[in-house]
């Protein structure tokens, strides 16, 4: 089976690899590499319906589509309500700036890490935990890219519209790129989209760690041509992430996955939707400077 460059999603699937050999030959077989037939859009075997199995607990139903849009709501719902009141917090009171945005950042990935190596991708209150604290880290980014810009009034609402907007209609347009198999998701692409992804880490720790060490600029950060170039590409690999989570967040419906689950998909969403909405607010930033 194709694995996300998002390690949540890449955790998820594994998880419920699992899960879906105790539902019975329907959900074992979808999770066979064998079984799929050819990479892609290729032909596939006909899916059974799902069985639900008692062991699952309260959590007997199939997971659907309609789990996974509800649950990311949700998730999206509390980030959002914690990154206003983060974002009030910090202009009545500028000192909270780097606060939340240490705890909103380090925090999340020390949930992201909980949730992908513990196996908690099924956890309700991890998801949320990860919701509130992004929420923070989105708060404090924002005040950051706006009202550190010297933005005041309308001019932020617009500027946080116009970031919101974009991450809309670049989830709407990936999804429709993925429902029309334009781009198809092969193993090839996930180990190229992999490299990338691991790459513009790296680059990106890096040159922070460098600047730290020795007091000059960070060419990555700096709104210079280099920088506006490196948001440019971790806009586009995040927005081809998106591609390999619908892969794999559609591989579990079709396997029967339990309803749970949904959870570990809306984790990786939300990571995925966080990342693209502070590269749109950083890039808006550099033009603007």
């Amino acid at each position: 089976m194709r694995t996300s460059s998002n390690p949540v999603f890449s955790s998820l699937s594994q998880g419920s690899a699992r899960g879906a050999t105790q539902l019975g030959g329907a959900g074992r077989a979808t999770f066979q590499q064998g079984q799929y037939g050819q990479q892609g859009y290729g032909a596939q075997p006909g899916y059974g319906a799902p069985q639900a199995h008692p062991q699952f607990d309260t959590d007997t139903r199939p997971m659907t589509i309609d789990d996974v849009v509800t649950k990311t709501a949700m998730t999206l719902g509390l980030l959002s309500i914690v990154g206003a009141v983060g974002f009030y917090m910090i202009s009545v009171n500028p000192g909270l700036l780097l606060p939340f945005l240490l705890v909103g950042g380090i925090g999340g990935l020390v949930v992201v890490l909980i949730a992908t190596f513990g196996r908690k991708m099924d956890s309700a209150p991890i998801t949320l935990t990860y919701g509130a604290l992004e929420g923070l880290f989105v708060a404090a980014a924002t005040y950051l890219f706006t009202v550190g810009d010297g933005l005041q009034g309308s001019a932020i609402l617009g500027a946080v519209g116009a970031a919101i907007l974009g991450t809309i209609g670049v989830f709407v347009g990936m999804l429709f790129v993925y429902k029309t198999g334009a781009v198809r998701v092969t193993p090839k692409f996930t180990r190229f989209l992999t490299a990338g992804i691991v790459g513009v880490l790296f680059a990106g720790l890096g040159s922070i760690v460098l600047s730290l060490f020795t007091g000059g600029s960070n060419p990555l950060y700096d709104g210079g041509p280099l920088a506006i170039g490196f948001c440019l590409l971790c806009i586009g690999l995040a927005a081809f992430s998106f591609l390999l989570d619908f892969d794999n967040a559609d591989r579990l419906v079709r396997a029967g996955a339990p309803n749970k689950m949904a959870w570990g998909v809306a984790l990786g969403l939300t990571v995925t939707l966080v990342w693209l909405y502070i590269e749109i607010l950083r890039l808006m930033s550099y033009f603007r400077d």
